[in-house]
């Protein structure tokens, strides 16, 4: 008997072949390899697999169904209840692909994430199972895992399947489900759920020195559910990397401080975890997947791995390897899930910086291109004809406001915004917690408590402009029309900046941010010298502090390398960005484990030509004078013209 067949072709894979009567779209697809998504294998019940068809195909009953609790557009259907012999040509929606494009622009506040092609590592499948059979009296009667073995090699073509113990657990205890929900990663089944459930969770986490910040997504659609972030406890053993790793080289059963440190940014993440799933609705045992990214030392913190070599030369890692791990090993409390922490790249430039680069790719811009990370140890990479070179520069804490006589983190109440008049010194700010400025009608900011690091640059920007710095750093009223802001203190002159508080920018405050500032210059310069270039088109700034700050006023006091006058800009929570592209797309961790191995390494620390570089970094724009009186020179013009949040 001859059999009926269609030809069926598929946009835009362009795949094509011819089926028997009565195939579904979705089995067609399957059978081709086409790119087709679907969580309950022809059910018609998650409605992932809409199709536009090339002509009228009438709704089915099933479809129908479904149209009652979801939202479909009227000119698509459902491809697994549509038969091939209806159809000529079917569209795939990119929204309907399992490798769709993921576009965000939620973490990066200054420049657009780069599109991102949906890869995720676990997927979901649903199963229902003949509870008949598995009830029957019999010696033949199949285990558990034979069982789901066998459903998804039947349902889904999933073959050779491991089932992970804690889901052999898990499902035990529901046994009496007819159909089940498995989440598989590299044919491992590492979670089961009752029923049917088209939702996975991922979290991806950037653990800074200061802050523990982390994204909780949708793995299945890359959608963003939550963030949120809680202070690094270990902040209270030293304020930077290095005094943390002194103070677990001081003790003298060095094991017992460093399993003080782990344990306490564990606990932090793993209530951070607890906080985000709660915020959405979720359980624990929904997240089946965690990226992690952080600078070395707290690498090796987190996972309880040797810091005291990164305190001294070499800086020899433990490891700089991708790692997966299991939640359950690193004492967080998430059964189901894997943890999969980027690669390092040096002693000094961590996993963070790894995802920065993730994040931005800048070896694949044709420009002369540095992107710094900046925190309290500053990540540079500096990209040039496809090729990257990467280095650390010890700011310290100063741009987050430490070792500032009026800093403070950025919080409600911290003034992040600065203006000073050139001639009169009358300031006006903004401060975190209101939308005015200070001079403005409506300004009713909460009680003004400290300068964070973001008004500080400013502050000194405003400062260099009205000639009060002078080129050296230095306060100084010679030459100055008289104003009673520029004040004598402890034998040095300092401004005040506020009133009420009486808030201060003294001569010590000059000098924590020249220290720190000349770091990142002289870092960057050095990324110069041995990629060969002696100017940058692009001047690319990462992290909270530096996603926060105005590029004008990072060019204003010279806080990076102005060499060739290059274009600065703010590319946002990078690290956090390479984090989430890892967590969704399995081709984005090849891809930055392929770029940390071929990055190459400079050690600031143990190079003979940081330290001339570094002195020469500590000048503002500018020239000084015998008579005292400071010159302007910005390459742009007025250093510090009002922006239009200003008018």
């Amino acid at each position: 008997m001859t059999v009926s067949t269609s030809a069926l072709a598929f946009v835009p894979s362009g795949h094509r072949g011819e089926f028997a009567a009565g195939t579904t779209v979705l089995d067609a697809a399957r059978s081709l390899g086409v790119d087709l998504d679907s969580v309950c294998g022809g059910r018609a019940i998650c409605g992932r697999c809409t199709i536009v068809p090339d002509r009228d195909v009438p709704i089915s009953a099933a479809e129908a169904a479904l149209r009652t609790r979801r939202t479909i557009e009227p000119q698509r259907r459902l491809a697994c209840c549509v038969d091939v012999a209806a159809v000529g040509r079917v569209t795939v929606p990119t929204d309907s692909q399992i490798h769709r494009p993921v576009v965000r622009k939620d973490l990066a506040d200054a420049s657009a994430t780069r599109p991102l092609d949906l890869d995720p590592v676990v997927t979901l499948h649903y199963i229902e199972f003949d509870e008949a059979a598995a009830s029957t009296l019999s010696a033949d009667v199949p285990t558990d895992s034979e069982r789901l073995v066998a459903a998804l090699a039947d349902q889904w073509q999933i073959f050779d399947v491991a089932i992970a113990r804690p889901v052999l657990r898990a499902w035990r205890a529901r046994r009496g489900a007819s159909a089940i929900t498995a989440a598989v990663r590299d044919r491992v089944v590492v979670a089961v759920w009752p029923g049917f459930v088209d939702r996975a969770l991922g979290i991806a986490v950037d653990i800074g020195s200061t802050t523990i910040a982390a994204h909780l997504a949708d793995v299945t659609t890359g959608d963003i559910l939550a963030s949120a972030g809680v202070m690094n406890p270990q902040i209270r053993f030293g304020d930077d990397v290095m005094s943390r790793v002194s103070y677990v080289m001081l003790d003298n059963a060095p094991p017992t401080r460093a399993r003080e440190l782990t344990a306490s940014v564990r606990s932090a993440l793993d209530a951070l975890i607890g906080d985000l799933v709660a915020e959405v609705g979720a359980g624990r045992d929904d997240v089946v997947d965690v990226t992690v990214v952080a600078n070395p030392i707290m690498h090796h913190l987190f996972l309880d791995l040797d810091a005291i070599a990164l305190g001294v030369a070499p800086f020899a890692l433990a490891t700089a390897d991708p790692l997966d791990i299991a939640a359950t090993d690193i004492d967080l409390d998430l059964p189901f899930a894997s943890v999969h922490v980027l690669p390092c790249i040096a002693g000094h430039v961590g996993a963070d910086a790894a995802a920065v680069v993730l994040a931005d790719r800048p070896d694949a811009r044709d420009d002369i291109s540095l992107v710094i990370d900046v925190g309290t140890n500053a990540e540079l990479v500096l990209a040039r004809g496809g090729l990257l070179w990467a280095a650390s520069s010890p700011t310290g804490p100063a741009f987050e406001g430490a070792q500032i006589s009026c800093g403070q983190r950025a919080a409600v109440g911290a003034i992040e915004r600065v203006r000073i008049d050139p001639e009169t010194h009358v300031v006006r700010v903004k401060v975190i917690g209101c939308d005015a400025w200070s001079d403005a009608p409506d300004f009713a900011a909460p009680s003004i408590t400290g300068v964070c690091g973001s008004g500080i640059v400013e502050a000194l920007g405003e400062l260099v402009r009205a000639g009060v710095i002078d080129a050296d750093g230095v306060i100084n009223s010679a030459g100055l029309p008289r104003s009673e802001r520029v004040i004598a203190h402890d034998r040095t002159w300092s401004f005040v900046l506020w009133d009420s508080p009486r808030l201060l920018i003294t001569q010590a405050d000059v000098r924590a941010i020249q220290l720190a500032k000349a770091a990142l210059v002289a870092g960057g310069r050095l990324l110069m010298a041995q990629a060969g270039v002696d100017r940058l088109d692009r001047v690319a700034l990462a992290g909270a502090f530096g996603s926060h700050l105005d590029p004008n006023y990072a060019r204003a006091i010279a806080l990076v390398p102005l060499d060739g006058d290059p274009h600065v800009e703010s590319i946002g929570n990078a690290a956090g960005d390479g984090a989430l592209r890892a967590l969704l797309s399995r081709a984005e961790r090849q891809t930055v484990a392929t770029l940390a191995r071929d990055i190459v390494k400079i050690e600031t620390a143990t190079e003979p030509g940081f330290q001339p570089l570094f002195v020469a970094g500590l000048a503002f724009p500018g020239v000084s004078t015998n008579d005292g009186v400071r010159r302007r020179g910005g390459r742009r013009g007025r250093v510090g013209a009002q922006s239009s949040e200003d008018a």
